[in-house]
């Protein structure tokens, strides 16, 4: 195992900055996951680490040792790609077994690692296989286990999952989370779907264009996100994002104007310091909207006609036509069915409620 430093990286390419001065902390053994849109340097930043990509400036440790100008192969560093990179022309055995023979391992000793990598991933029965005659799930746990076989300090995985149907992606997601509990290395995952960040992540880095946004345990950045880009990135469905104006602050709570919803006169607690008239966004989880409007102050209740409704058996979702870009979603736990069009009556929770400045900063 490893803790990994990064210290004021850059990236430039043709006098362009794409990585711009990030910093972090990466424990021993420690599962992070780096997120975001296409295009917000998570790959970039993975192959800076990795070796495969120049650091223009700052510095990488790795242990206790610069690693800012070591080649790729001296860096103790495996990575998992999105398209397996296996040799066609050989077997499984083959292709867990190459890295070793390129080290001048001695055979037995191959033949032992093979054998115990394979048992840890279950592919023993795949040994004798070509990758073409393997499913997508089974080329990449042949990819993972090219990747142990070498015993890094540091695992990378490059959106391995992307290229899997939905159902294989849940496999692997566990089979990845418990090779991370039995190996107990340090992990770095990109990937561009919060449900893999969420469900694999010690911590969470968010990025966009370039720079970190926020880093934190996934309920962490669920629950307390810094920003509007975190928030709306963060959760699926998406949180609701709607304009509202404070129209009265006064010892450390503040009432609120939502006009999308039709309401004048919620309350909420904030500490921070805000003005009469001031410009603010609320954001409002799907799961915290209440449809069972029973012993729910009047000023918090609003209707509105159903648009559409998704019914999943343990839950539905709700869409409502609020006026805004985006569909307003309610999650719903009724087990009656709404009809599209219906009126319905909900309410919004104030202490669940998320609130923004003009500049998308969270208030607290």
């Amino acid at each position: 195992m490893a803790k990994l430093e990064l210290i004021g990286i850059r990236k430039s390419w043709d006098n362009q900055e794409v990585i711009h001065g990030v910093d972090l902390k990466i424990k021993d053994g420690e599962f992070i996951v780096f997120v975001g849109p296409s295009g917000c340097g998570k790959s970039t930043l993975l192959r800076m680490i990795s070796g495969l990509e120049k650091i223009s400036e700052g510095s990488l440790v790795i242990g206790r040792k610069e690693m800012t100008n070591t080649p790729a192969a001296n860096r103790g560093i495996a990575m998992v790609f999105q398209s397996y990179a296996l040799y066609p022309n050989m077997s499984v055995h083959n292709n867990l077994a190459y890295p070793l023979e390129m080290a001048k391992v001695p055979k037995a000793e191959i033949e032992q690692k093979v054998a115990e990598v394979a048992k840890t991933l279950h592919l023993e029965p795949m040994l004798d296989r070509h990758p073409k005659a393997l499913s997508g799930g089974q080329r990449q746990r042949v990819a993972i286990g090219r990747a142990i076989i070498r015993e890094p300090e540091i695992f990378l995985f490059d959106e391995p999952l992307s290229n899997l149907d939905a159902e294989l992606r849940l496999q692997m997601r566990i089979e990845i989370a418990k090779l991370h509990e039995s190996l107990g290395t340090t992990m770095i995952y990109v990937t561009h779907d919060q449900l893999e960040a969420m469900t694999l992540a010690d911590r969470i880095v968010v990025l966009r264009d370039g720079r970190i946004e926020q880093v934190g345990s996934p309920l962490e950045i669920y629950h307390n996100p810094n920003n509007i880009f975190v928030a709306g990135f963060i959760g699926s469905p998406k949180i609701n994002l709607l304009p509202a104006e404070v129209v009265n602050a006064y010892q450390g709570q503040i009432q609120v104007r939502v006009p999308a919803l039709g309401l004048d006169h919620l309350i909420f607690s904030l500490e921070a310091p805000v003005n009469e008239g001031q410009k603010i966004s609320i954001g409002f989880r799907p799961e915290h909207i209440i449809d069972d409007i029973n012993d729910v102050a009047n000023s918090q209740v609003f209707k509105m006609p159903v648009s559409y409704s998704e019914h999943l058996g343990h839950t539905n979702y709700l869409y409502l036509n609020v006026g805004e870009e985006d569909m307003f979603v309610v999650e719903s736990r009724q087990t009656e069915t709404i009809a599209n069009h219906k009126l319905v009556a909900f309410a919004v929770d104030p202490q669940k409620a998320l609130i923004f400045d003009e500049n998308g900063l969270r208030l607290r």
